[in-house]
């Protein structure tokens, strides 16, 4: 950099404080025969208590290994429980597709539809249901993308019962309620 300000030192300390306190976090990726690519995704309806905004998360395994995870606040309000979940679920399903598309040029394609999990049972309907709802019109973007994707057979929604759910999403405490992916493996 050639002119570093004050915001720039103040982004390289909470950096840096960062990295010190996650120094014995660790990714472990194990061989695996499988190569089944399965996907959870979770939101929290208005979770944020300043804007009322969703925050909505996803975890990609490839055989096994968690390679691609994601948090964030949605940009917009979400009006039900469904369209929160049902914008996790298009997050995750277009990084699912993406990884798919790498597979291929990679010359390892995947055999199998990646299975993806939601704990809220009104998107997996909607994902399926070829029908478009007056109520769900300004979701319709999600809705024709997931659709499109197993339709072709890429992706399969699935519901999982939220007792049994790996994902759970919770509001940082700060004022921009960033979201924080906990992982837990069942």
């Amino acid at each position: 950099m050639h002119d570093p300000r004050e915001p720039h030192l103040t982004a390289l300390k909470r950096l840096l404080r960062y990295l010190h306190g996650t120094v014995d976090y660790s990714l472990l990726l194990h061989r695996s025969a499988s190569t089944e690519l399965v996907v959870y995704t979770d939101a929290d309806w208005a979770g944020c208590p300043d804007t009322c905004r969703s925050t909505s998360g996803y975890a990609v395994f490839l055989g096994g290994n968690l390679v691609f995870w994601s948090s964030k606040r949605q940009p917009v309000v979400s009006r039900s429980s469904a369209e929160a979940e049902y914008r996790a679920v298009a997050n995750g399903v277009a990084e699912a597709s993406l990884l798919r598309q790498l597979l291929a040029e990679l010359h390892s394609p995947l055999a199998k539809s990646t299975l993806v999990y939601c704990d809220n049972v009104s998107v997996v309907y909607l994902s399926t249901n070829p029908i478009q709802q007056q109520r769900t019109k300004h979701v319709e973007i999600d809705l024709h993308f997931v659709r499109d994707r197993v339709a072709i057979g890429d992706v399969r929604v699935l519901h999982v019962p939220t007792t049994t759910f790996y994902l759970e999403l919770r509001c940082a405490g700060s004022s921009d309620c960033g979201g924080v992916l906990e992982y837990t493996s069942l």
